[in-house]
C-alpha cells in the first residue's frame, strides 16, 4: 500500500502511531483493522481504525434511507441530494415501515408520449405497481427540489406543460438551481432512488450506445462522420448507483450489442427473465443472447438481492419481454428502425433530439403499433418491479 499525504481536520492517533513517509509501504496490524464504532451523533469517522474528525456532520437519512442504504454508501453525492428531497407522505410512510416502493421516471410523461396517452400510461403504471402490492413513487423536479411521489395534479401538469426540462445527471444541478419544472430520466431517477432509499425502479427501456458512437459512419450523401461518442449517461449511472432497474431492454434504436459491452465492462449485471435472449424492447426477442438469464421472477429477485448485498456499487438491469399480445414483430421493428434512422440522418437530427425523433418516426411507419408495444411494456415493467420490490 502506498501512503500519500491527506489533509485532515483532526487526527486522534493512538500512542503507538508513528509517521510514515510518503511512498513507503504501510503495514496494518490486526488492531488497526478492528471495528471501533463511534457513538451515535459522533462526528468522527473511522480510517484504518483511527478516529478522524469530519469537516461537517452528515445529514440525517431521509424517510428510512438509513435502513435501505448505509450512510457510507454514495457519499458525498447522496448526502447532498437528501437535502433536496421532498417525499410524499405515502412514500415516506412506506419506506419508514418497510413496505415495498417502486420508483417511476417522469420523462416518458413529458417527452415520451403525446397527451393524453402520456397521462393515461403514467396512471396505469402507478396502478400496476399498486396491484403488485407496492407503493408507486413517480419522480420529478419542481421549485429546486427532487419530488419523490407525485399527486394527481402534478402528473397532469407534467403531461400538459410545454416547457418541461428533461433532466439527467449532467443537467441535474442546473435544473435544481434554475427551479424549473423537470422530468427525470433514468440517471436522475436512480440518483433520487439512492437518496430516498428506494431499491427498485421501473422504466420502459434504458439509453445506451448510439450507432456510430465508436466508428466512422458514411452518410447517405457520401460524407464521412467521425465517431460521435454518443453514449447515454444511463450506462454510467447503472455502473455507480446500486438500484435494481426493471426494463424491456435497451431501446431498440440503439447499438444493443455495443450497449451490452459497455455494461459488462462497467460491472453491471444484465439479466433476462424467462428467456435466454435479451428482450428487444418493442419485440420479445432481440436476436442477441442475454448475458445472464433466469427462469422466473423469484430467481431474478434472489440474484438482485445478492448483488446489492455484496456491496459492489453497481446497479442491476432486469430485462422482461413485452407481453406477447402487444409486441411489434421483430422483423417489422428492425425495418422501421432502419428507415427511421436513415430519415433522421438525412434530416440532420443528432444528439439529444435523436431518440424522440426516431421513436416518433417509428410510430408513424408502424401505424402506431410501436406506441401500443411501448405502452404495454411500460405497464408490464411497473407490475414486475412491484413484485420484485416486495422481496429485494
Amino acid at each position: 500500500m502506498e501512503v500519500r499525504p491527506v489533509r485532515l481536520r483532526a487526527h486522534e492517533a493512538p500512542d503507538d502511531d508513528g509517521a510514515t513517509a510518503t511512498g513507503k509501504r504501510l503495514v496494518l496490524l490486526k488492531h488497526d483493522l478492528a471495528p471501533q464504532e463511534p457513538g451515535r451523533g459522533d462526528r468522527r469517522a473511522l480510517i484504518f481504525g483511527h478516529m478522524v474528525q469530519r469537516t461537517r456532520p452528515r445529514p440525517a437519512a431521509t424517510c428510512g434511507s438509513a435502513r435501505r442504504y448505509p450512510l457510507e454508501m454514495h457519499e458525498p453525492v447522496v448526502s447532498g441530494l437528501r437535502d433536496r428531497l421532498v417525499v410524499a407522505p405515502e412514500v415516506a410512510d412506506a419506506l419508514r415501515t418497510g413496505r415495498p416502493v417502486v420508483a417511476l421516471e417522469s420523462t416518458l410523461i413529458s417527452h415520451g408520449l403525446p397527451y393524453p396517452r402520456n397521462l393515461e400510461v403514467a396512471c396505469a403504471a402507478e396502478a400496476a405497481v399498486r396491484e403488485s402490492g407496492a407503493v408507486p413513487a413517480t419522480i420529478a423536479i419542481r421549485d429546486g427540489r427532487l419530488v419523490v411521489g407525485l399527486d394527481a395534479a402534478a402528473l397532469v401538469e407534467l403531461a400538459t406543460a410545454a416547457d418541461v426540462r428533461k433532466v439527467a445527471r449532467p443537467t441535474l444541478a442546473g435544473a435544481l438551481a434554475a427551479r424549473v419544472l423537470g422530468a427525470t430520466t433514468v440517471s436522475a431517477t436512480m440518483l433520487a432512488c439512492a437518496a430516498a432509499g428506494i431499491r427498485v425502479f421501473a422504466t420502459g427501456g434504458i439509453g445506451g450506445v448510439h450507432p456510430g458512437a465508436f466508428e466512422t459512419v458514411t452518410a447517405p450523401d457520401g460524407t464521412r462522420r467521425p465517431p460521435s461518442l454518443d453514449v447515454s449517461v444511463d450506462l454510467e449511472e447503472l455502473a455507480r448507483t446500486p438500484v435494481v432497474v426493471v426494463c424491456a431492454g435497451p431501446k431498440a434504436i440503439l447499438d444493443v450489442a455495443g450497449t451490452l459491452e459497455v455494461l459488462e465492462s462497467r460491472g453491471v449485471p444484465v439479466v433476462a427473465v424467462g428467456t435466454d435472449e435479451l428482450p428487444g424492447f418493442f419485440s420479445r426477442a432481440s436476436g442477441i443472447p442475454a448475458p445472464q438469464h433466469v427462469a422466473d421472477l423469484a430467481a431474478a429477485a434472489d440474484l438482485a438481492q445478492t448483488h446489492l448485498a455484496l456491496g459492489l456499487g453497481s446497479g442491476v438491469l432486469i430485462c422482461v419481454p413485452v407481453p406477447a399480445a402487444d409486441e411489434l414483430p421483430r422483423a417489422e421493428a428492425v425495418a422501421a428502425i432502419a428507415r427511421a434512422t436513415a430519415d433522421a440522418d438525412e434530416a440532420g437530427i443528432h444528439g439529444p433530439a435523436l431518440t424522440p425523433w426516431v421513436l416518433q418516426r417509428v410510430a408513424e411507419l408502424t401505424d402506431g403499433r410501436s406506441i401500443r408495444a411501448n405502452t404495454a411494456l411500460i405497464i408490464n415493467d411497473a407490475r414486475v418491479a412491484g413484485l420484485l420490490a416486495a422481496v429485494v
